[in-house]
């Protein structure tokens, strides 16, 4: 495996963390899954005041911290695989801030991102809207789930948001693949030929579509 810092990324609904998760057990490798609690999550949600500043900057932190330990393991040494990059915290930021909530936001990531190792590929996980609503419907739920789901808006213009994002994006190696038609974490030979796509890959943005 030419990377040893994998990122897979992707709107809500888009699959990352099934595909990370299954993707570092075929290569035998350490999965970083972002911690998804947020106790300020269900204010922003029902529209409170202030909360989508407590939200991201919780998570801002959070991610962080996390960060901070990959820092302690020596990143040539294994691989590793993880479900979200640390960069695209902004791409909630600038969707949920005012100008004024994100110029405290802006001044703190930027102090924070300093610390942050940088991953050697991004996996982006692409799919139309329409089909990430109908995954989310599709979800099953764990009966201690309470943590309420973003409305269709919000969905949309994440994802409009993650197009724009990854469309300028250029700080590592981009595998852009389209999920629209086969998620990638539901079978072994799906993962098998994204693993082939990641070994073939070089510098730049490449995009992928899976056969179906």
């Amino acid at each position: 495996m030419p990377f040893q810092y994998i990122v897979i990324e992707g709107p809500i609904g888009a699959g990352k963390t099934a595909l990370a998760e299954r993707l570092a057990t075929r290569l035998d490798a350490t999965s970083v899954l972002e911690e998804t609690e947020n106790p300020f999550l269900a204010d922003f949600y029902s529209g409170r005041p202030g909360s989508a500043l407590q939200a991201q900057l919780f998570y801002l932190l959070n991610r962080h911290r996390q960060q901070l330990a990959l820092r302690q393991v020596d990143l040539f040494a294994q691989t590793l695989v993880s479900d979200y990059l640390f960069d695209r915290d902004k791409i909630f930021a600038y969707l949920n801030l005012d100008d004024n909530e994100l110029f405290i936001y802006q001044r703190l990531f930027e102090l924070l991102a300093k610390d942050v190792p940088p991953p050697d590929l991004v996996v982006y996980l692409q799919a139309p809207s329409e089909i990430l609503l109908r995954r989310l419907r599709e979800r099953e739920h764990p009966p201690e789930h309470d943590t309420p789901e973003p409305d269709d808006r919000y969905v949309r213009e994440v994802n409009d948001a993650y197009q724009h994002f990854f469309f300028h994006y250029t700080a590592t190696p981009l595998l852009v693949v389209e999920t629209a038609h086969t998620p990638l974490h539901a079978s072994d030979e799906a993962i098998d030929d994204l693993i082939r796509q990641i070994q073939g890959m070089n510098k730049g943005t490449q995009y992928y579509v899976p056969r179906q």
